[in-house]
C-alpha cells in the first residue's frame, strides 16, 4: 500500500518549561511556519526504512498496512509536540499483491506521457 500523508501542528505548543517572561518576548511569537514540525515527522518515515519520498506538501510511504500506519502515528505523535493540536490528511492506496508501486506508479505514466504523440490503436 502506498499512503500519502500530510501532518501539521496547531495552536499554541504545550510549555516546554519557559520562563514567563520568555513567553511574552516578540521572538517568542508564534510563526506561520510549520517546517520544524514536518521535519521531524519526515524524519521518523525516512528513519522507518521504507521506501518514500517527500514533496511540498505530502510524504509518500509504501509498505504493508501495519508498518505504514505504526509509522505515520509515530509521525503524528512528533508533530503533536509542535501545537495543542495536530491535523493529519491521508490519502491511501491499497493494492494487494502489488509492491514497487510507488516509483512503478510515476514511471508507467511517464511511458503514457512520452507515448502521447502516438496515435491510438485502430484510429
Amino acid at each position: 500500500m502506498i499512503v500519502a500523508f500530510s501532518v501539521s501542528p496547531s495552536g499554541p505548543a504545550p510549555d516546554a518549561g519557559r520562563p514567563a517572561e520568555a513567553a511574552d518576548s516578540p521572538s517568542s511569537a508564534p510563526s506561520d511556519s510549520v517546517h520544524e514540525a514536518v521535519a521531524a515527522a519526515v524524519r521518523i518515515v525516512r528513519e522507518s526504512g521504507l521506501p518514500n519520498r517527500t514533496s511540498s506538501m505530502f510524504t509518500e510511504i509504501e509498505g504493508e498496512w501495519d508498518e505504514v500506519m505504526d509509522v505515520v502515528k509515530r509521525a503524528t505523535e512528533a508533530v503533536g509536540r509542535y501545537g495543542s493540536r495536530v491535523s493529519l490528511v491521508l490519502k491511501a492506496d491499497i493494492r494487494p499483491g502489488h509492491t514497487g508501486e510507488l516509483t512503478g506508479k510515476v514511471e508507467r505514466l511517464e511511458r503514457a506521457i512520452a507515448g502521447q504523440g502516438a496515435e491510438p490503436a485502430g484510429g
